[in-house]
């Protein structure tokens, strides 16, 4: 599976709004931009095709900016990446043999084909909260310990 710059940054956002959520606060799309490192004309697309799948909630303004619609764990990862690809599966490497016949061995379909499925299965059973609880746990482990 090939996941585009687009995934990325739809993930990288929304991890973001996740870990900086309390249910009210509207996080600026610049902040966004800036923590995540993305430039931000390309996030505006990104966040809004997000906003018309239903993931986000915003306000436009000096006082405006993004806050999720759901909760982390009622997000996965599989529904952000085709909210933002725009196909109706994630897909494997969308290949078929053009090589050998099938009783030579040469048609691989069925590999891809169990391979695009284990991808999917992956990122529709991750959710945001997974992602968000292991951002918090590397985030604590990478603390400084001080003995005395």
């Amino acid at each position: 599976m090939t996941v585009t710059a687009k995934g990325e940054y739809a993930i990288k956002a929304m991890l973001d709004l996740a870990l900086t959520d309390d249910g009210e606060t509207l996080q600026p799309i610049q902040d966004i931009a800036r923590r995540q490192g993305i430039p931000q004309r390309y996030l505006e697309q990104v966040l809004l095709a997000l906003k018309r799948a239903g993931f986000l909630h915003s306000r436009r303004g000096s006082a405006g900016g993004y806050r999720l619609a759901k909760a982390p764990e009622q997000i996965t990862v599989g529904a952000l990446l085709r909210a933002v690809e725009g196909r109706p599966g994630l897909g494997g490497s969308g290949r078929t043999s053009r090589s050998a016949s099938p009783d030579a061995g040469g048609d691989l379909t069925y590999l891809w084909r169990a391979v695009s499925e284990a991808v999917d299965a992956v990122v529709d059973g991750t959710t945001l909260e997974d992602l968000r609880r292991h951002a918090a746990e590397r985030r604590e482990s990478a603390k400084p310990m001080y003995h005395i």
